[in-house]
């Protein structure tokens, strides 16, 4: 059986809710808040409702943030959904770009070969610069031993 909302309402599921707090006690059902994030399971065709022209901006699949009493809570084979307007819906949850695959999985496999070109280069200047610094040190010590005489 599905569910196909009408105007401007959506159906949602709710995304499951913290069974445990950070300091790890265990919340029973009661105590647990509504959660406030669903996942959008339909959408009504929109139009006009209450002489108002209604478009819908949400679509199938987006997470997004519900007011914490709304809608009203149906029960189909078996599942739990919510059927809330769309002015219920406070925001649609993005993907951070964090969180987001990077496609320049090529850039990726470069930089170990450029980190270790980078390491060869910084070794030899390193072995270089001490023989270097010996070497100026010395004429140098000679100089201020001569002059003090």
């Amino acid at each position: 059986m599905t569910i196909r909302p009408l105007a401007d309402r959506v159906v949602i599921k709710a995304v499951a809710a913290e069974e445990t707090t950070k300091s790890g006690f265990i919340l029973t059902a009661s105590a647990q808040e509504k959660p406030s994030m669903a996942e959008v399971v339909a959408v009504g065709p929109g139009g006009v409702v209450d002489g108002k022209e209604v478009k819908m901006f949400v679509h199938v699949g987006e997470k997004v943030l519900i007011s914490k009493y709304s809608g009203t809570d149906v029960k189909v084979d078996g599942e739990e959904y919510s059927i809330v307007k769309q002015e219920d819906i406070l925001a649609v949850v993005e993907e951070s770009s964090k969180t987001a695959k990077k496609p320049a999985a090529k850039a990726v496999a470069k930089k170990p070969a450029a980190k270790a070109a980078a390491k060869k280069t910084a070794v030899k200047a390193a072995a270089k610069k001490p023989a270097a610094k010996a070497a100026a040190k010395k004429p140098a010590a000679k100089s201020s031993r001569s002059t003090k005489k």
